[in-house]
């Protein structure tokens, strides 16, 4: 969380992009990186962790990645009665699919289809 502060999420997501570089690339994101003050609902809650706004900037940063894949971990709903973590997860996954979308057009894919690594 200490470098998240220093570079930025930009620049966090940047860094993970130079990374992965043009290959292949499965995206997952656990929720339990998150502050329980905004997704309470998982099986391993850390305080001080990023909010859901340091999150969706990390996410769309990786737009262009040779994505192949994508899930969300961590989500359990029942002990988060008021439902916020499930929107969480849900929301996160949306963000991973719009990543995905993309890469599989650019892989000479079409919608339903896998792209080929």
């Amino acid at each position: 969380m200490e470098e998240l502060y220093e570079r930025g999420p930009k620049e966090i997501g940047a860094l993970a992009r130079k990374v992965v570089g043009d290959g292949p690339t499965y995206v997952t994101f656990d929720v339990d990186g998150l502050d329980p003050a905004f997704a309470p609902g998982t099986g391993t809650p850390e305080v001080g962790g990023f909010s859901t706004l340091e999150a969706l900037i990390m996410l769309r940063a990786l737009d262009g990645l040779n994505l192949v894949g994508g899930d969300v971990v961590e989500v359990a709903p029942p002990f988060d009665p008021s439902g916020n973590t499930a929107l969480v997860g849900a929301t996160m996954m949306f963000e991973i699919l719009c990543l995905l979308a993309p890469a599989v057009l650019r892989a000479g894919g079409e919608a339903g289809t896998r792209p080929t690594p």
